[in-house]
């Protein structure tokens, strides 16, 4: 997590308290980071005025951003910063994501880092067209924000896909591990993986009356359990923090965090083929509103 020294927030102009915001700070403690607050704005009123020249536009564009500005200064002030540099930049744009991206891309930022709503009749996370633009196109890291806490000797749970023999799903659960490791040392945490597999195919056992499910489930088991096994093996972790199951991902990774008590849940987005292709409109975008810890979701290394 030490190469996580330039941290991007994105500030939430609806809401008083920045949970992004604080879990940066919380991070930024640990690790020593440098912290951005970052805001997009933008008053399509304004650009409508055709009763003002250029000039007086753009006055009024810059004394919406002072505003702005001081209004995070005056959040900031409120919290335990301790001699953290926070640096606040507030932009005119009119698509939030397009300028986080351009941020990330011109200033190198390591990670994004963006709180979630909830809402408040439902108790369910809405996410926001940003938060999937962010999510589908972010080159590096991007953490979600959400109410549950960081304790000490919790628990960060990395969803990995150790059935796959292909190069880039094993350079992915490579990437998500280490991260999790990384991550477990410096906020005193316990790594934990693990992996889902389909169960027999109902069409096959019926078209096929001497197929045998119950061998084809433990020959698959099997397979992802040694695989597993090799995995964790590889990385340090003990086989007690290490969990197999049947069924969706979706379904094996929020049943999984539940009975943990997760505070983070790590998650691989966007490959270029197989399973991992459709992982940002299957798994990921199944299971992260149903989380109800943070989530960190990684890229594949080469994305762009």
């Amino acid at each position: 997590m030490e190469k996580y020294q330039n941290l991007l927030v994105v500030i939430d102009p609806t809401q008083e308290r920045q949970k992004a915001l604080e879990r940066a700070i919380e991070l930024a403690h640990k690790n020593n980071a440098k912290i951005t607050a970052f805001l997009s704005i933008f008053d399509f009123s304004y650009e409508m005025t055709t009763m003002l020249s250029s000039d007086e536009r753009e006055t009024m564009r810059g004394s919406v951003i002072e505003s702005r500005t001081q209004w995070i200064k005056d959040l900031i002030a409120t919290l335990e910063t301790d001699k953290l540099v926070i640096d606040i930049k507030v932009v005119w744009h009119n698509r939030p994501f397009e300028a986080i991206l351009e941020q990330v891309e011109n200033e190198n930022f390591d990670l994004v880092i963006k709180g979630t709503h909830e809402h408040d009749k439902l108790k369910a996370v809405i996410f926001t067209p940003t938060d999937w633009h962010i999510l589908r196109k972010c080159p590096c890291p991007v953490l979600l924000v959400k109410e549950h806490s960081w304790p000490e000797n919790g628990n960060i749970l990395a969803a990995i896909n150790v059935g796959s023999d292909e190069a880039e799903h094993i350079a992915l659960n490579d990437k998500i591990t280490e991260e999790a490791k990384n991550l477990a040392r410096i906020i005193n945490a316990n790594a934990n993986l693990v992996n889902s597999f389909p169960g027999t195919p109902v069409n096959i056992a019926i078209e096929i009356p001497e197929f045998n499910a119950n061998e084809y489930n433990d020959n698959v088991k099997s397979h992802h359990v040694h695989a597993m096994q090799e995995h964790a093996k590889k990385f340090g972790i003990d086989e007690a923090h290490t969990y197999v199951k049947e069924g969706l991902p979706e379904d094996v990774i929020e049943s999984m965090a539940k009975e943990l008590d997760a505070e983070l849940v790590i998650l691989g987005t966007i490959g270029r083929t197989g399973i991992s292709a459709a992982l940002i409109g299957n798994t990921a975008e199944h299971v992260i509103d149903r989380l109800n810890c943070d989530v960190l979701a990684l890229k594949p290394d080469g994305f762009n």
